[in-house]
Protein backbone atom coordinates (compact mmCIF):
# COMPACT_ATOMS: atom_id res chain seq x y z
CA UNK A 1 0.00 0.00 0.00
CA UNK A 2 2.80 2.71 0.84
CA UNK A 3 5.10 1.49 -2.07
CA UNK A 4 4.16 3.12 -5.17
CA UNK A 5 3.19 6.55 -3.25
CA UNK A 6 6.78 6.55 -1.43
CA UNK A 7 8.33 5.93 -5.23
CA UNK A 8 6.28 8.78 -6.62
CA UNK A 9 6.82 11.36 -3.64
CA UNK A 10 10.78 10.16 -4.65
CA UNK A 11 10.45 10.86 -8.25
CA UNK A 12 8.78 14.38 -7.34
CA UNK A 13 11.72 15.05 -4.37
CA UNK A 14 14.37 14.69 -7.08
CA UNK A 15 13.17 17.48 -9.57
CA UNK A 16 12.53 19.73 -5.90
CA UNK A 17 15.83 19.03 -4.56
CA UNK A 18 17.38 19.70 -7.95
CA UNK A 19 16.13 23.70 -8.15
CA UNK A 20 18.97 23.21 -5.08
CA UNK A 21 21.64 21.39 -6.07
CA UNK A 22 21.90 22.81 -9.45
CA UNK A 23 23.21 25.89 -7.88
CA UNK A 24 25.43 24.27 -5.48
CA UNK A 25 28.74 23.54 -7.44
CA UNK A 26 28.78 25.83 -10.03
CA UNK A 27 26.62 29.07 -8.86
CA UNK A 28 28.64 29.89 -5.43
CA UNK A 29 31.92 30.42 -7.31
CA UNK A 30 30.08 32.97 -9.97
CA UNK A 31 28.82 34.80 -6.95
CA UNK A 32 31.76 34.78 -5.10
CA UNK A 33 33.37 36.38 -7.98
CA UNK A 34 30.57 39.14 -7.83
CA UNK A 35 30.98 39.77 -4.51
CA UNK A 36 35.14 40.47 -5.33
CA UNK A 37 36.60 36.95 -3.47
CA UNK A 38 40.49 37.21 -3.93
CA UNK A 39 42.14 34.17 -5.19
CA UNK A 40 42.76 32.78 -1.45
CA UNK A 41 39.23 33.33 -0.55
CA UNK A 42 38.25 31.34 -3.87
CA UNK A 43 40.85 28.61 -2.85
CA UNK A 44 39.09 28.65 0.49
CA UNK A 45 35.71 27.94 -0.84
CA UNK A 46 36.67 24.87 -2.48
CA UNK A 47 38.58 23.57 0.15
CA UNK A 48 36.58 24.26 3.33
CA UNK A 49 33.40 22.84 2.64
CA UNK A 50 34.90 20.09 0.76
CA UNK A 51 36.71 19.10 3.97
CA UNK A 52 33.78 19.47 6.38
CA UNK A 53 31.11 17.46 4.21
CA UNK A 54 33.59 14.18 4.24
CA UNK A 55 33.41 14.58 7.57
CA UNK A 56 30.26 14.68 8.14
CA UNK A 57 29.29 11.95 6.22
CA UNK A 58 31.38 9.57 8.11
CA UNK A 59 29.64 11.27 11.16
CA UNK A 60 26.35 10.51 9.52
CA UNK A 61 27.54 6.88 9.14
CA UNK A 62 28.11 6.55 12.76
CA UNK A 63 25.10 8.16 14.05
CA UNK A 64 22.90 6.23 11.75
CA UNK A 65 24.01 3.09 14.13
CA UNK A 66 21.88 5.24 17.08
CA UNK A 67 19.39 6.97 15.74
CA UNK A 68 16.17 6.69 12.75
CA UNK A 69 17.41 7.74 9.53
CA UNK A 70 14.14 9.66 8.22
CA UNK A 71 13.88 12.10 10.91
CA UNK A 72 17.89 12.45 10.49
CA UNK A 73 17.49 13.08 6.48
CA UNK A 74 14.22 15.72 7.02
CA UNK A 75 15.80 17.54 9.59
CA UNK A 76 19.04 17.79 7.60
CA UNK A 77 16.87 19.27 5.03
CA UNK A 78 15.21 21.82 6.66
CA UNK A 79 18.01 22.80 8.14
CA UNK A 80 19.93 22.91 4.61
CA UNK A 81 16.87 25.09 2.97
CA UNK A 82 17.22 27.94 5.61
CA UNK A 83 21.13 27.40 4.59
CA UNK A 84 19.93 28.17 1.05
CA UNK A 85 17.60 31.22 2.13
CA UNK A 86 20.40 32.58 4.00
CA UNK A 87 22.28 32.80 1.12
CA UNK A 88 19.56 34.75 -0.77
CA UNK A 89 19.57 37.45 2.31
CA UNK A 90 23.50 37.50 1.95
CA UNK A 91 22.69 38.76 -1.58
CA UNK A 92 20.61 41.27 -0.20
CA UNK A 93 22.73 42.82 2.03
CA UNK A 94 25.89 42.98 0.15
CA UNK A 95 27.82 43.38 3.74
CA UNK A 96 31.59 43.93 3.60
CA UNK A 97 32.08 40.44 5.23
CA UNK A 98 30.19 38.88 2.70
CA UNK A 99 32.72 36.31 1.17
CA UNK A 100 33.94 34.79 4.55
CA UNK A 101 29.72 34.41 5.56
CA UNK A 102 29.41 33.31 2.41
CA UNK A 103 32.02 30.27 2.72
CA UNK A 104 30.72 29.84 6.45
CA UNK A 105 27.13 29.22 4.92
CA UNK A 106 28.98 26.89 1.82
CA UNK A 107 30.32 24.91 4.68
CA UNK A 108 26.87 24.61 5.92
CA UNK A 109 25.32 23.91 2.80
CA UNK A 110 28.24 20.72 1.75
CA UNK A 111 27.81 19.38 5.25
CA UNK A 112 24.15 18.73 4.84
CA UNK A 113 24.85 16.83 2.20
CA UNK A 114 26.94 14.57 2.94
CA UNK A 115 25.32 14.37 6.07
CA UNK A 116 21.99 13.39 4.22
CA UNK A 117 23.59 10.93 1.39
CA UNK A 118 24.22 8.00 3.60
CA UNK A 119 20.99 7.89 5.17
CA UNK A 120 19.30 8.52 1.97
CA UNK A 121 21.32 5.72 0.13
CA UNK A 122 20.24 3.09 3.16
CA UNK A 123 16.66 4.55 2.93
CA UNK A 124 16.19 4.03 -0.62
CA UNK A 125 17.94 0.75 -0.35
CA UNK A 126 15.21 -0.91 1.80
CA UNK A 127 12.53 1.43 -0.22
CA UNK A 128 13.04 -0.01 -3.65
CA UNK A 129 12.30 -3.48 -4.63
CA UNK A 130 15.56 -5.02 -6.28
CA UNK A 131 14.07 -6.20 -9.58
CA UNK A 132 13.32 -2.31 -10.01
CA UNK A 133 16.11 -0.30 -8.75
CA UNK A 134 17.78 -0.54 -12.02
CA UNK A 135 14.53 1.19 -14.24
CA UNK A 136 13.70 3.46 -10.71
CA UNK A 137 16.99 5.10 -10.36
CA UNK A 138 17.45 5.56 -14.24
CA UNK A 139 14.61 7.22 -14.11
CA UNK A 140 15.10 9.55 -11.07
CA UNK A 141 18.41 10.48 -12.88
CA UNK A 142 16.85 11.82 -15.86
CA UNK A 143 14.38 13.65 -14.06
CA UNK A 144 17.04 15.33 -11.67
CA UNK A 145 19.91 16.29 -15.11
CA UNK A 146 16.98 17.66 -17.07
CA UNK A 147 15.50 19.66 -13.32
CA UNK A 148 19.37 20.62 -13.02
CA UNK A 149 19.94 21.85 -16.62
CA UNK A 150 16.47 23.86 -16.80
CA UNK A 151 17.16 25.44 -13.63
CA UNK A 152 20.86 25.79 -14.82
CA UNK A 153 19.88 27.22 -17.78
CA UNK A 154 17.20 29.49 -16.38
CA UNK A 155 19.53 30.57 -13.47
CA UNK A 156 22.26 31.60 -15.93
CA UNK A 157 19.36 33.60 -18.13
CA UNK A 158 18.24 35.36 -15.11
CA UNK A 159 21.70 36.70 -13.69
CA UNK A 160 22.44 37.87 -17.41
CA UNK A 161 19.20 39.99 -17.48
CA UNK A 162 19.98 41.15 -14.05
CA UNK A 163 23.68 42.43 -14.84
CA UNK A 164 22.11 43.96 -17.83
CA UNK A 165 19.81 46.07 -15.70
CA UNK A 166 22.20 46.35 -13.66
CA UNK A 167 20.64 44.38 -10.54
CA UNK A 168 22.83 41.82 -10.30
CA UNK A 169 22.90 41.24 -6.35
CA UNK A 170 18.72 40.79 -7.25
CA UNK A 171 19.28 38.03 -9.76
CA UNK A 172 21.29 35.83 -6.84
CA UNK A 173 18.57 36.47 -4.68
CA UNK A 174 16.28 35.43 -6.53
CA UNK A 175 18.14 32.57 -7.36
CA UNK A 176 18.83 31.27 -3.90
CA UNK A 177 15.36 32.04 -2.83
CA UNK A 178 14.28 29.27 -5.78
CA UNK A 179 17.27 26.74 -4.44
CA UNK A 180 15.40 26.99 -0.91
CA UNK A 181 12.15 26.86 -2.06
CA UNK A 182 13.09 24.01 -4.14
CA UNK A 183 14.27 22.70 -0.87
CA UNK A 184 11.79 23.04 1.40
CA UNK A 185 8.98 21.25 -1.22
CA UNK A 186 12.17 18.47 -0.97
CA UNK A 187 12.03 18.14 2.62
CA UNK A 188 8.17 17.97 2.53
CA UNK A 189 8.04 15.22 0.15
CA UNK A 190 10.70 13.18 1.77
CA UNK A 191 8.52 13.49 5.28
CA UNK A 192 5.52 12.15 3.58
CA UNK A 193 7.78 9.34 2.04
CA UNK A 194 7.54 5.85 4.27
CA UNK A 195 10.16 3.93 5.78
CA UNK A 196 9.83 0.40 6.30
CA UNK A 197 12.87 0.18 8.06
CA UNK A 198 12.69 2.78 10.72
CA UNK A 199 14.72 1.86 14.12
CA UNK A 200 18.68 1.22 13.47
CA UNK A 201 19.60 -2.46 13.80
CA UNK A 202 21.62 -3.27 17.21
CA UNK A 203 23.18 -6.02 15.69
CA UNK A 204 25.19 -4.15 13.18
CA UNK A 205 25.96 -1.04 15.38
CA UNK A 206 29.76 -0.23 15.18
CA UNK A 207 31.24 2.43 17.53
CA UNK A 208 33.14 5.23 16.18
CA UNK A 209 36.06 4.45 16.58
CA UNK A 210 36.19 1.18 15.72
CA UNK A 211 35.18 2.14 12.26
CA UNK A 212 38.17 4.69 11.80
CA UNK A 213 40.34 1.87 12.91
CA UNK A 214 38.80 -0.32 10.03
CA UNK A 215 39.23 2.74 7.63
CA UNK A 216 43.01 3.05 9.08
CA UNK A 217 43.22 -0.86 8.60
CA UNK A 218 42.00 -0.88 5.25
CA UNK A 219 45.35 1.00 3.83
CA UNK A 220 47.31 -2.14 4.50
CA UNK A 221 46.21 -3.31 1.28
CA UNK A 222 49.34 -2.25 -1.20
CA UNK A 223 46.82 -2.36 -4.66
CA UNK A 224 43.63 -0.15 -2.48
CA UNK A 225 46.21 2.40 -1.14
CA UNK A 226 47.93 2.98 -4.21
CA UNK A 227 44.40 3.33 -5.76
CA UNK A 228 43.44 5.53 -3.06
CA UNK A 229 46.20 7.49 -3.89
CA UNK A 230 45.85 8.41 -7.32
CA UNK A 231 42.29 9.15 -6.81
CA UNK A 232 43.14 11.42 -3.41
CA UNK A 233 45.58 13.11 -6.28
CA UNK A 234 43.83 13.37 -8.85
CA UNK A 235 41.58 15.35 -6.76
CA UNK A 236 43.59 17.44 -4.79
CA UNK A 237 45.64 18.49 -8.66
CA UNK A 238 42.73 19.31 -10.06
CA UNK A 239 41.50 21.34 -7.52
CA UNK A 240 44.31 23.64 -7.81
CA UNK A 241 42.64 24.84 -11.06
CA UNK A 242 39.14 24.42 -10.55
CA UNK A 243 38.00 27.87 -9.20
CA UNK A 244 39.65 29.53 -11.24
CA UNK A 245 37.98 28.72 -14.43
CA UNK A 246 35.19 30.53 -13.39
CA UNK A 247 37.63 33.24 -12.67
CA UNK A 248 38.54 33.52 -15.94
CA UNK A 249 35.30 33.71 -17.63
CA UNK A 250 33.52 35.84 -15.65
CA UNK A 251 36.38 38.24 -14.51
CA UNK A 252 38.91 37.57 -17.40
CA UNK A 253 36.82 36.69 -20.70
CA UNK A 254 34.20 38.96 -19.20
CA UNK A 255 31.41 35.80 -20.51
CA UNK A 256 27.82 37.06 -19.29
CA UNK A 257 26.56 34.24 -16.74
CA UNK A 258 24.54 32.86 -19.48
CA UNK A 259 27.29 32.08 -21.49
CA UNK A 260 29.21 30.75 -18.01
CA UNK A 261 26.02 28.83 -17.45
CA UNK A 262 26.38 27.48 -21.11
CA UNK A 263 29.84 26.11 -20.85
CA UNK A 264 29.38 24.11 -17.20
CA UNK A 265 25.90 22.67 -19.29
CA UNK A 266 28.45 21.31 -21.98
CA UNK A 267 30.89 19.31 -19.82
CA UNK A 268 27.49 17.84 -17.84
CA UNK A 269 25.84 16.80 -20.61
CA UNK A 270 28.53 15.13 -22.25
CA UNK A 271 29.08 13.49 -19.19
CA UNK A 272 25.59 12.29 -18.32
CA UNK A 273 25.18 11.14 -21.96
CA UNK A 274 28.64 9.30 -22.12
CA UNK A 275 28.26 7.19 -18.94
CA UNK A 276 26.31 4.51 -20.75
CA UNK A 277 29.28 4.36 -23.16
CA UNK A 278 31.72 3.92 -20.96
CA UNK A 279 29.61 1.45 -19.52
CA UNK A 280 29.73 -0.93 -21.88
CA UNK A 281 33.18 -0.01 -22.60
CA UNK A 282 34.74 -0.83 -19.45
CA UNK A 283 32.54 -3.90 -19.26
CA UNK A 284 34.49 -5.16 -22.31
CA UNK A 285 38.09 -3.74 -21.97
CA UNK A 286 37.83 -3.53 -18.34
CA UNK A 287 38.62 -0.45 -16.13
CA UNK A 288 42.09 -0.38 -15.54
CA UNK A 289 42.30 0.64 -19.33
CA UNK A 290 39.33 3.27 -19.08
CA UNK A 291 41.34 4.80 -15.81
CA UNK A 292 44.67 4.92 -17.79
CA UNK A 293 43.05 6.52 -20.81
CA UNK A 294 41.88 8.98 -18.59
CA UNK A 295 44.96 9.91 -16.22
CA UNK A 296 46.67 10.45 -19.73
CA UNK A 297 43.89 13.01 -21.03
CA UNK A 298 42.64 14.68 -17.81
CA UNK A 299 46.30 16.70 -17.41
CA UNK A 300 45.70 18.22 -20.85
CA UNK A 301 42.27 19.20 -20.49
CA UNK A 302 43.64 22.84 -18.54
CA UNK A 303 46.31 23.42 -21.17
CA UNK A 304 43.66 23.31 -23.80
CA UNK A 305 42.09 26.99 -22.02
CA UNK A 306 45.40 28.16 -23.17
CA UNK A 307 44.84 28.44 -26.62
CA UNK A 308 41.76 30.65 -27.49
CA UNK A 309 39.43 32.74 -25.33
CA UNK A 310 36.45 31.90 -27.85
CA UNK A 311 33.07 30.78 -26.60
CA UNK A 312 32.49 28.09 -28.88
CA UNK A 313 35.83 26.74 -28.20
CA UNK A 314 36.07 26.42 -24.57
CA UNK A 315 32.29 24.83 -25.07
CA UNK A 316 34.09 21.96 -27.66
CA UNK A 317 37.03 22.17 -24.43
CA UNK A 318 34.13 21.30 -22.05
CA UNK A 319 32.71 18.62 -24.42
CA UNK A 320 35.95 16.78 -24.37
CA UNK A 321 36.91 17.18 -20.51
CA UNK A 322 33.06 16.08 -19.96
CA UNK A 323 33.49 12.79 -21.86
CA UNK A 324 36.84 11.92 -20.18
CA UNK A 325 35.21 13.15 -16.43
CA UNK A 326 32.75 10.97 -17.53
CA UNK A 327 34.93 8.09 -18.38
CA UNK A 328 37.15 8.33 -15.22
CA UNK A 329 34.14 8.47 -12.85
CA UNK A 330 32.62 5.38 -13.94
CA UNK A 331 36.20 3.11 -13.76
CA UNK A 332 37.39 4.85 -10.74
CA UNK A 333 33.88 3.15 -8.92
CA UNK A 334 33.91 0.22 -10.60
CA UNK A 335 37.57 -0.05 -9.95
CA UNK A 336 37.38 0.41 -6.26
CA UNK A 337 34.81 -2.40 -5.92
CA UNK A 338 36.76 -4.89 -8.11
CA UNK A 339 40.22 -4.40 -5.99
CA UNK A 340 39.24 -4.54 -2.36
CA UNK A 341 39.23 -7.57 -0.69
CA UNK A 342 36.61 -10.18 -0.69
CA UNK A 343 33.86 -10.53 1.44
CA UNK A 344 35.50 -6.77 2.85
CA UNK A 345 33.23 -4.26 4.17
CA UNK A 346 33.10 -1.81 0.69
CA UNK A 347 31.60 1.00 2.87
CA UNK A 348 34.68 1.56 4.94
CA UNK A 349 36.93 1.11 1.68
CA UNK A 350 34.93 4.24 0.16
CA UNK A 351 34.87 6.05 3.18
CA UNK A 352 38.41 6.09 3.33
CA UNK A 353 38.91 6.60 -0.05
CA UNK A 354 36.49 9.74 0.30
CA UNK A 355 38.31 10.79 3.06
CA UNK A 356 41.68 10.98 1.42
CA UNK A 357 40.26 12.49 -1.53
CA UNK A 358 38.58 15.38 0.85
CA UNK A 359 42.07 16.05 2.46
CA UNK A 360 43.76 16.09 -1.09
CA UNK A 361 41.09 18.62 -2.63
CA UNK A 362 41.50 21.15 0.78
CA UNK A 363 45.47 20.86 0.26
CA UNK A 364 45.07 21.36 -3.36
CA UNK A 365 42.73 24.33 -3.21
CA UNK A 366 44.60 26.34 -0.69
CA UNK A 367 47.66 25.77 -3.01
CA UNK A 368 45.68 27.05 -6.15
CA UNK A 369 44.81 30.14 -4.24
CA UNK A 370 48.58 30.92 -3.21
CA UNK A 371 49.51 30.05 -6.89
CA UNK A 372 46.88 32.28 -8.35
CA UNK A 373 47.88 35.17 -6.36
CA UNK A 374 51.27 34.66 -7.06
CA UNK A 375 50.38 34.74 -10.40
CA UNK A 376 50.20 38.08 -11.10
CA UNK A 377 54.44 38.94 -9.64
CA UNK A 378 55.32 35.38 -11.75
CA UNK A 379 54.47 37.02 -15.05
CA UNK A 380 55.59 40.69 -14.09
CA UNK A 381 59.12 39.44 -12.98
CA UNK A 382 59.39 37.03 -16.46
CA UNK A 383 59.26 39.17 -19.40
CA UNK A 384 58.65 36.33 -22.02
CA UNK A 385 55.24 36.12 -20.17
CA UNK A 386 53.93 39.96 -20.70
CA UNK A 387 51.81 38.55 -23.48
CA UNK A 388 49.94 36.16 -21.81
CA UNK A 389 46.21 36.92 -21.97
CA UNK A 390 45.78 36.04 -17.72
CA UNK A 391 47.79 35.36 -15.12
CA UNK A 392 45.77 32.62 -14.14
CA UNK A 393 47.31 30.43 -17.10
CA UNK A 394 50.35 29.99 -14.52
CA UNK A 395 47.44 28.01 -12.44
CA UNK A 396 46.18 25.68 -15.27
CA UNK A 397 49.96 25.25 -15.88
CA UNK A 398 50.66 24.40 -12.39
CA UNK A 399 47.43 21.83 -12.50
CA UNK A 400 48.53 20.48 -15.92
CA UNK A 401 52.25 19.64 -14.28
CA UNK A 402 50.86 18.19 -11.41
CA UNK A 403 47.76 16.07 -12.80
CA UNK A 404 51.19 14.70 -15.31
CA UNK A 405 52.94 13.62 -12.11
CA UNK A 406 50.20 12.34 -10.69
CA UNK A 407 49.26 9.93 -14.03
CA UNK A 408 52.99 9.25 -14.37
CA UNK A 409 53.25 8.11 -10.70
CA UNK A 410 50.29 5.67 -11.01
CA UNK A 411 50.15 3.91 -14.56
CA UNK A 412 53.10 1.76 -13.28
CA UNK A 413 51.45 0.95 -10.18
CA UNK A 414 47.53 0.00 -11.97
CA UNK A 415 46.96 -3.33 -11.17
CA UNK A 416 44.76 -5.48 -13.42
CA UNK A 417 42.69 -6.58 -10.65
CA UNK A 418 41.61 -10.59 -9.96
CA UNK A 419 38.96 -12.13 -11.64
CA UNK A 420 36.51 -12.53 -9.34
CA UNK A 421 32.11 -13.10 -9.54
CA UNK A 422 30.90 -9.66 -9.46
CA UNK A 423 26.92 -8.03 -10.39
CA UNK A 424 26.21 -7.99 -13.59
CA UNK A 425 25.48 -4.31 -15.28
CA UNK A 426 22.23 -4.69 -14.97
CA UNK A 427 23.05 -5.56 -10.75
CA UNK A 428 24.87 -2.11 -9.80
CA UNK A 429 22.89 0.61 -9.68
CA UNK A 430 25.02 3.77 -10.69
CA UNK A 431 23.12 7.12 -9.04
CA UNK A 432 24.54 10.83 -9.87
CA UNK A 433 25.07 12.23 -6.60
CA UNK A 434 26.07 15.50 -7.72
CA UNK A 435 27.94 17.36 -11.02
CA UNK A 436 31.36 19.83 -11.38
CA UNK A 437 31.75 21.50 -14.76
CA UNK A 438 35.13 21.10 -13.77
CA UNK A 439 35.64 17.91 -11.67
CA UNK A 440 32.83 15.81 -13.04
CA UNK A 441 30.09 13.25 -12.01
CA UNK A 442 30.16 12.00 -8.49
CA UNK A 443 28.56 8.50 -8.39
CA UNK A 444 27.17 6.94 -5.36
CA UNK A 445 25.99 3.20 -6.03
CA UNK A 446 23.36 0.97 -4.97
CA UNK A 447 23.18 -3.15 -6.02
CA UNK A 448 20.59 -4.92 -6.93
CA UNK A 449 21.84 -8.39 -5.50
CA UNK A 450 19.97 -9.86 -2.53
CA UNK A 451 21.26 -9.92 0.62
CA UNK A 452 22.30 -13.97 1.44
CA UNK A 453 20.87 -14.80 -1.84
CA UNK A 454 24.30 -15.89 -3.22
CA UNK A 455 23.55 -14.26 -6.53
CA UNK A 456 26.22 -12.37 -7.74
CA UNK A 457 29.59 -11.96 -5.83
CA UNK A 458 29.96 -10.26 -2.16
CA UNK A 459 26.20 -10.19 -1.68
CA UNK A 460 26.03 -8.45 1.19
CA UNK A 461 27.83 -5.24 -0.32
CA UNK A 462 24.33 -4.18 -1.46
CA UNK A 463 24.09 -0.63 -0.38
CA UNK A 464 21.52 -1.33 2.06
CA UNK A 465 23.07 0.03 4.82
CA UNK A 466 25.16 3.19 5.40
Amino acid sequence: MWLRPTLRCSQKEAVASATMTATGDNFFNAFAIYLNATAVQMGWLMAIPQLFGALFQILSAWLGNYLPRKPLVVATAVFQALVVFSLAVLALTRSASSVPWLIGLCVLYFSCINFIQPQWRAWMGSIVPQRRRGAFFASRTRLTMMASLAIFVSGGALLSLSERVGVVWLGFALLFAAAGAGRVVSARLLAQMHDPDPVPHLSGRKGFWQSLLQMRASLKDRTFREYSFFVAGMQGVVAISAPFFAVYMLRDLQFTYLEYSLNAIASILTQFLTLSFWGRFSDRFGNRLVMLFSSIVIPVVPLLWLFSPDHWYLIGVQMLSGFVWSGYSLSTANYLYDIRPHKSDFAVYAAMQSALSAVAVFVGALLGGLIATAAPHIVQALPFLSDMRSPLYIVFVASFLLRVAVSVWFIPRAAEPRLRRRPKVLQVIYRVTRFSAISGIALDWLSVTRRGSGKGADAADDGEEP
